[in-house]
């Protein structure tokens, strides 16, 4: 399947009873790709931008058929922010659902990867967004920045506690304080994103990740190890967090998956896991709703 290309004209995209306004959904082997659909308005977000891809993550975070989530922008721009024409402001005019929300505060809750493919700019919340989400491949060219203070802003979605421990403090206050505008080939050198690439190639670059995660990981062991990951930005001792790992490692050491995951690699076959739906997981692991 080949996702490269720009999205239809706006309109309403079905994953299967979910109808959205302002989304496309496509799925195939493992991977559901979401497109921001407002080209016309650089995919800024509206209120019901924010809310559908909340839904949307949500339900698709459900699916057990759904490995990897990947999102892009429809056109030549991922996100240039908020729509400030519509009087939107970050943290303000989305829905409110509560501090288990998983999109709008606490993204990193969902078991499934999500890789952001920046394929064009991506300003303000359309950076932010991408911080927060697991993988980020980007457009060599794309402007991006976090342009908070030259809008009379500060920082959103957890941008000044999460950029520091992606690119160092030294790095990370010289880009907020400054919001200034950098290309996505800079991106890649500061480490904010994982790779920068032709923008051409930013989409199938990305499906191209999420197809091999989704074929030779195990759904429960990436998702208790991006659980690991995230809990362990936040555990000052280092004792603790060893601990925690290795009651995990144990605990996938007893699943099926890991006598599946060797026995394929010994039989140099592609696995088939059976730890699949959100029942298999550790308790403390489940999402919260």
């Amino acid at each position: 399947m080949n996702y490269q290309g720009e999205a239809s004209d706006r309109g309403k995209a079905m994953s299967g009873s979910q109808e959205f306004e302002t989304l496309l959904v496509e799925h195939d082997r493992g991977v559901t790709v979401l497109t921001l659909n407002r080209p016309e308005r650089r995919n800024a977000f509206d209120s019901v931008m924010t809310n559908e891809l909340a839904r949307a993550m949500r339900v698709l975070d459900d699916d057990d058929a759904v490995r990897v989530i990947v999102v892009t922008g429809a056109g030549k721009a991922f996100s240039v922010g908020a729509d400030i024409s519509d009087g939107i402001v970050p943290g303000r005019g989305a829905r409110r659902e509560g501090p288990s929300d998983p999109v709008l505060l606490r993204p990193w809750e969902l078991r499934t990867p999500v890789i952001a493919a920046i394929n064009g700019a991506a300003v303000g919340m359309g950076l932010t967004y991408p911080l927060m989400w697991d993988i980020r491949i980007a457009s060599e060219d794309a402007k991006m920045g976090f342009v908070f203070t030259r809008r009379g802003l500060v920082p959103e979605g957890n941008a000044s506690w999460l950029l520091s421990r992606l690119v160092g403090a030294s790095v990370a206050i010289e880009l907020l304080l400054t919001g200034r505008i950098f290309s996505g080939a800079e991106a890649e050198r500061l480490g904010l994103v994982s790779k920068a690439v032709p923008a051409n190639r930013v989409l199938d670059n990305a499906v191209e990740l999420a197809v091999d995660i989704a074929a030779n990981t195990s759904p429960a062991a990436t998702a208790v190890t991006k659980r690991l990951f995230y809990r362990s930005l936040e555990q000052p001792d280092r004792i603790e967090a060893r601990r925690e790992e290795l009651e995990y490692f144990r605990w996938a050491s007893g699943q099926p998956d890991a006598k599946e995951g060797v026995q394929a690699f010994l039989e140099k076959r592609i696995p088939e896991w059976t730890c699949i739906s959100r029942d298999h997981l550790p308790e403390g692991f489940r999402r919260e709703e």
